[in-house]
């Protein structure tokens, strides 16, 4: 048995997809932009500089955004807001929309407000995040917010509340994180 947990004589298992019968298959296209080309497009940029950008379209989206179909809706300083419709792709066997769409926005949401508090060549990245899934999201209450607001910047970290509130107001998941801030400019000589 190998360290993770397989048995390293047995035969790889092929991936067998359930026929999906004609009248009931759906199929969505994606586009975006690669995220390693977005670097020159950004530097020199503080983090509210780019996350304005985004949401006024001079900036790509960040391509797990495209793929899920969020938009950035506020680029505050220390508060973003991200949107989406109704997507029946991001739908799980219960009709509802999955979890780990609600924590992709938030993780997106929360971050993205952690770096615009930070100056110019910095970033952040997830350290640690706890979500809430207080009511479930479906067709009938989208489009649902998420919305990120920082709370605390210190020297190495930045804390964060989010929500996600669905088109009545209503709260469906609340979350707080923490982001390791990264200083990404290269060293002075």
């Amino acid at each position: 048995m190998s360290s993770t947990g397989e048995d390293e004589g047995a035969r790889p298992v092929p991936f067998v997809e359930f026929p999906i019968p004609a009248d009931a298959l759906r199929e969505r296209t994606v586009q975006w932009h690669d995220a390693a080309t977005a670097g020159p497009l950004t530097a020199g940029l503080s983090g509210l500089e780019i996350m304005r950008g985004i949401r006024d379209g001079r900036l790509p989206a960040p391509p797990m955004a495209r793929a899920i179909g969020f938009r950035c809706v506020v680029a505050e300083p220390g508060e973003i807001a991200m949107r989406l419709d109704y997507e029946p792709s991001l739908e799980n066997t219960l009709r509802m929309l999955h979890g780990g769409v609600a924590a992709t926005m938030l993780d997106t949401a929360m971050g993205a407000a952690a770096h615009t508090m930070l100056p110019v060549g910095s970033a952040v990245v997830t350290l640690d995040l706890t979500l809430t899934y207080i009511r479930s999201i479906d067709a009938r209450n989208t489009p649902v917010t998420a919305t990120g607001r920082v709370l605390n910047v210190g020297r190495r970290t930045v804390y964060v509340s989010g929500e996600v509130v669905d088109r009545h107001g209503a709260l469906t998941v609340h979350a707080v994180g923490n982001f390791s801030i990264l200083n990404t400019r290269p060293p002075a000589a």
